[in-house]
């Protein structure tokens, strides 16, 4: 399996049967997996969704966005509990490029990757058990 370093964004091939979320990264010794949503920019963004053999969950989010401000905790909580998953951050104020390229109209915008492609997406502010359901309805569209 290869899982990008969530500090340095290095691709790390993980031998079959070793647990990624207790991997060090092989260029910055760094733990690879992160139990917190990474964020991400505009140079970051594509090897992170490309690379990750795991299913990436990205929060498109702005600070001015109040639901964004209100999903952001349960979106934390839902990723710690998620080993299987990643989850990470696009501040859309940053990154407008990106954002634009990626069709976001409304925020907050959760956007689910497989292998490097949408697999669905889902825009306005989620209770935990909504997201959840959400990320689970997504999951099975993988398998």
């Amino acid at each position: 399996m290869n899982i990008v370093c969530s500090t340095c964004y290095a691709t790390n091939r993980i031998p079959e049967g070793k647990a990624h979320n207790h991997a060090k990264c092989g260029k910055c010794k760094n733990p690879v997996y992160s139990a917190k949503p990474v964020e991400l920019k505009s140079n970051t963004f594509y090897p992170f969704i490309e690379r990750n053999n795991l299913p990436v969950i990205v929060d498109f989010w702005a600070d001015w966005c109040s639901p964004c401000q209100n999903m952001a905790p349960i979106f934390s909580k839902v990723a710690q509990s998620s080993p299987t998953l990643l989850f990470a951050k696009v501040n859309t104020e940053q990154v407008q490029q990106l954002s634009a390229n990626k069709n976001i109209r409304s925020l907050p915008t959760l956007v689910f990757f497989y292998q490097g492609e949408e697999v669905n997406r889902v825009s306005g502010g989620l209770n935990e058990a909504q997201m959840k359901q959400w990320i689970m309805q997504c999951v099975q569209k993988t398998t």
